[in-house]
């Protein structure tokens, strides 16, 4: 088998024909241009387009989950109200007057006509949140169709191209509404019409939480574990608990050492059975006050714990509705990262073109293992065309290595002498030297 110094315009190490698992493209080892040689591997758009709808569970998952909330709030309101209704009714031990029982009667009207209006209130909320799910459904059905293609297997690409715009704004809208640019992904939404397509309320939910929380105020925060107590305590959460020791460690600051003593007995005592060692170390806080220099203690006055719940409630929230943890448009970007993710990417000389020649890219890229090639293209650097049986690579005397295509055109205009773009040497096309890859 033939051999030849193969750098592509990078390295004079002398390398055989026979490729390694990462080749060399664009004047360097692994590059983010090696894809799959074969072409009957690579899936098509439909088939990427079925591969990906797979994450989109929680895009169904969050509108089914706030609907079966309401039902069960709906549910527990029936069941209060109208055992309060019939236990003032058929207690018989009770003698009243006429007027009496008239007022009486009419109490009991009233309760009910309110329990008519809030059920009213939420059957809107519910038939809102059965429209969302049909919309979502629609939404996938659309992608599904054009899987499917028309009756001689055609699909439409313009069709296809507008669902995959309107994924990419729902995605963009999930981005923004996990970072807290709430106005920003409503506008998005509004203009693009895919209300029915996003969560925007049940970020707005969580955005009171999360703003009470960063003015130091657990309030809602418990509210919302009081809504959800009995999933929570299903998952094991902690994270009420952590609010209480918050509010405790906040009394505690404020030298409100009874009241703390107080709240503790009433909030945290019930979580002695499971969490006794932490509940040991805060209620130790009323010993070494906020001012301690006590590095075990002194951290739990610190404004970062806030933070820490912050975060934690987020998770909660997340699992709660069935999301991801992290945005989807991060987990896109990273699916394509890995396939790019080479040990080129990360040297000196890596070329504008690769999407992780930006630190931005790296940052994110940074947990992913690299690329695995088998099977890689080369590209020639001075043209950026891949170099193949139509267009094969040349080898300059210095071991630089770039396509037929280019060389033949700088040669044609240089009266055949062909000039190495990388170190400026000059010689004559009769001196290149094919080269042969297997």
């Amino acid at each position: 088998t033939p051999t030849a110094s193969l750098s592509n315009g990078d390295s004079t190490t002398p390398v055989s024909t026979t490729p390694p698992q990462t080749t060399t493209t664009n004047g360097s080892p692994a590059s983010n241009n090696l894809n799959n040689n074969n072409n009957n591997n690579v899936p098509s758009k439909i088939n990427q387009l079925a591969e990906s709808l797979k994450l989109e569970h929680q895009f169904l998952r969050v509108p089914f989950e706030h609907y079966k909330k309401s039902i069960r709030s709906d549910h527990k309101l029936v069941e209060k109200e109208i055992s309060t209704v019939i236990s003032e009714t058929a207690n018989r031990d009770i003698i009243m007057s006429q007027e009496e029982a008239v007022v009486h009667l009419t109490s009991l009207v009233n309760k009910l006509q309110g329990l008519k209006r809030k059920l009213e209130e939420g059957s809107k909320m519910e038939n809102l949140q059965v429209q969302r799910c049909r919309a979502r459904l629609d939404h996938l059905d659309a992608a599904a169709s054009e899987e499917e293609g028309d009756g001689d297997g055609n699909s439409n690409g313009n069709n296809l191209s507008e669902w995959s715009n309107t994924r990419m704004k729902r995605i963009l809208v999930d981005y923004m509404l996990r970072l807290s640019y709430y106005d920003t992904a409503v506008k998005l939404a509004e203009c693009s019409n895919i209300q029915d397509l996003v969560d925007i309320e049940v970020f707005h939910e969580a955005k009171k939480v999360i703003d009470a929380l960063h003015n130091k105020d657990v309030a809602p925060a418990l509210a919302w574990c009081a809504d959800n107590k009995s999933r929570l305590k299903k998952s094991k959460s902690k994270l009420e608990f952590q609010l209480r020791l918050q509010e405790f460690v906040e009394l505690v600051r404020a030298e409100n050492n009874l009241r703390a003593i107080t709240y503790a007995r009433k909030y945290l005592a019930p979580w002695g059975a499971t969490h006794m060692k932490e509940l040991q170390r805060v209620m130790a806080t009323l010993a070494f006050k906020s001012n301690t220099e006590c590095t075990m203690y002194k951290v739990l006055f610190e404004p970062k714990q806030w933070d820490h719940l912050v975060e934690q409630f987020k998770q909660e929230f997340c699992r709660l509705y069935g999301m991801t943890l992290e945005p989807l448009l991060n987990i896109y970007l990273q699916a394509g990262l890995s396939a790019l993710k080479t040990p080129f990417c990360y040297e000196e000389d890596c070329t504008k073109e690769d999407p992780l020649s930006q630190e931005s890219f790296r940052k994110l890229a940074n947990p992913l293992p690299f690329s695995k090639q088998h099977h890689s293209k080369l590209v020639c650097y001075i043209t950026k065309e891949l170099m193949d049986t139509e267009n094969p690579p040349l080898v300059l005397p210095n071991g630089y290595v770039y396509s037929t295509k280019a060389l033949e055109e700088m040669a044609r205009k240089n009266d055949g002498k062909v000039t190495c773009p990388r170190t400026g040497l000059v010689c004559n096309y009769s001196e290149l030297v094919k080269a042969f890859i297997s």
